[in-house]
């Protein structure tokens, strides 16, 4: 996953309405009700069958660190579906999303200004049409840069325009070095 991605499940994960199971043994319970199989959870988490039969009965209760976060992160990612559609489809036609970062913003602009890439920290609320095209390019599995892209097009607009007001000489923003980036759903 890349940092907008990464961005976009965290958002995700802030908006459940219940929590996800958090002991071992519900967890995996949870895990072969969404999978169909222990075989074919043992799959996704990389272990053999048996060792989750041994997890779902209790005979062993502490997997590795390693399995042990699988686990919680693949529980946490299949938890929910429908509340985070719904938020996602709400975002995408009215709210928008609020989008936190702390980055370096390049930029193309008219001759005689100054497009050196500066390190910014910006929260800045996209519009419903920004969120859409976000969510379409994750369902279709586009690359981070992708994302990025869209973004930056939304930052230039919203932020570094001011819808219009001002900077119209601007052609282009990108968005490199990024420290963090947090994503909220109105």
């Amino acid at each position: 996953m890349g940092e907008i991605e990464d961005a976009i499940e965290r958002a995700d994960r802030e908006v459940f309405t219940k929590e996800p199971p958090k002991t071992l043994k519900g967890q995996i319970r949870y895990l072969i009700k969404q999978f169909g199989s222990a075989k074919a959870v043992a799959a996704e988490l990389g272990v053999t069958a048996d060792s989750v039969n041994r997890y779902r009965r209790g005979a062993r209760k502490n997997p590795p660190k390693d399995i042990a976060a699988k686990i919680d992160n693949v529980v946490k990612q299949r938890w929910q579906p429908l509340v985070r559609k719904r938020r996602q489809r709400q975002a995408a036609a009215t709210r928008g999303i609020t989008v936190e970062t702390r980055a370096r913003f390049g930029y193309t602009a008219a001759v005689g200004t100054t497009d050196d890439g500066r390190f910014r920290r910006l929260t800045v609320h996209l519009p419903p049409a920004y969120a859409q095209r976000l969510f379409d390019a994750r369902d279709a599995d586009a690359s981070d840069q992708e994302m990025r892209g869209i973004i930056a097009e939304g930052f230039k607009e919203i932020y570094f325009q001011d819808d219009g007001g001002r900077a119209m000489g601007l052609s282009d923003v990108a968005i490199n070095d990024i420290d963090y980036i947090d994503l909220e759903y109105k």
